[in-house]
Formats: C-alpha cells, structure tokens, sequence
C-alpha cells in the first residue's frame, strides 16, 4: 500500500532517535507492541488489505506526538501524521482514517468503528496479559519523570481507578484479556 513501508522506517526511526528518555512507557517498545498487537488481530480476523495497511499505519503514529510533548499528543500526532502521510501521496480519505486511529486511542478511549476498537485495544492490551507488572512499572516511572504522581500509593489509587474505568471493546479482548485485568484489579485491592 501507497507509502507503508517509507512511514513506518521514518517514524519509526524518529521515535527511537528523537523520544525523550523521560518516557520510560511512552517509547518505541510500546509503538511495537501495538503494532504487534494489531499483526495479531490482522490474522486472527484475517482483515482485507485496507484494513490491514490502515491499522498497521494507525498502530506506528498513534504516540508519535510525544516527540511533541505529552499535552494533547493524539490530536499533535494526528497532525504529524497527516503531513507525513500526504507527503508519501496517501489518499485523503486514508489519511482521514488514520487520524480517527489516532484519536480512538485518547483517554478516554471512545472508538467508532471496528479498526479503531482494534487499535483501542491493542493500545492497552497489556493490561490483561501476564507482563502487566513490568509494563505498568515502566508506566510509573514516566509519571514520576513527569511529577504527575510521587508516591508507590498515588500510583496504586491511580492504577486501580483506571483498571476499575477501562472497557476492553473487541470480542477478543473480552475473552482473553478481561479476565486476567479483573485479576491484577483485584491484587491491587488487595495489597
């Protein structure tokens, strides 16, 4: 598809050049965990080729506005995306596409069609799989570096609070990741 491969080695190298090291979750790691994610629903749902060249180009710009900052970074990335998509001679309609990729992920998370519950879900997949707690450290460290919260038991209220509000939205994620979520919610409740 018209420019997948040229903005993917772009962005990808922009992120892993340019991203503050502050951003302990917010970094490469996770823009390729999405994008994996998203590989994993484009065969299990054995997704058509629009569909597949739209969610792997929603899944590598979803974060790329934090090479901007953190305030706003969906709408930021949006944008970014747009110039770099319109640059490689994406059609608009795509490039309309994957900004509503792009949005669907901001918190909280509101998707309107089925690509952008993929991509909602991917985006926190990791909250039901068994490396939640190395994942949600990473998390909390960028926090501290962003002086959003200072303590373990901020964090902890913080977690919990955002475990009890999150809704997965694809059939696959209720399944399998709800589950193991309601399992770490409850440790937390716990602890």
């Amino acid at each position: 598809m018209q420019g997948y491969r040229t903005l993917r080695k772009r962005v990808l190298s922009n992120l892993e050049a340019n991203l503050p090291k502050s951003l302990t979750y917010h970094a490469l790691d996770h823009t390729l965990d999405v994008l994996n994610v998203c590989n994993q629903y484009i065969r299990r749902e054995k997704l058509s080729g629009e569909d597949r060249y739209l969610l792997r180009m929603g899944a590598i710009v979803h974060d790329m506005g934090f090479l901007k900052g953190s305030s706003n970074h969906e709408e930021v990335g949006a944008g970014m995306a747009e110039i770099i998509m319109k640059d490689l001679g994406v059609k608009p309609k795509a490039i309309e596409q994957v900004k509503g990729l792009v949005m669907a992920t901001k918190i909280p998370q509101s998707p309107k069609n089925h690509l952008q519950r993929i991509i909602c879900d991917a985006d926190l997949d990791y909250l039901g799989r068994q490396d939640y707690p190395e994942i949600s450290e990473k998390l909390f460290e960028e926090l501290k570096n962003m002086n959003v919260i200072s303590t373990p038991q901020q964090w902890k209220d913080l977690q919990i609070n955002f475990l009890k509000a999150h809704q997965y939205h694809t059939p696959f994620a209720i399944k399998n990741r709800e589950p193991q979520k309601q399992i770490w919610l409850k440790k937390l409740l716990a602890s």
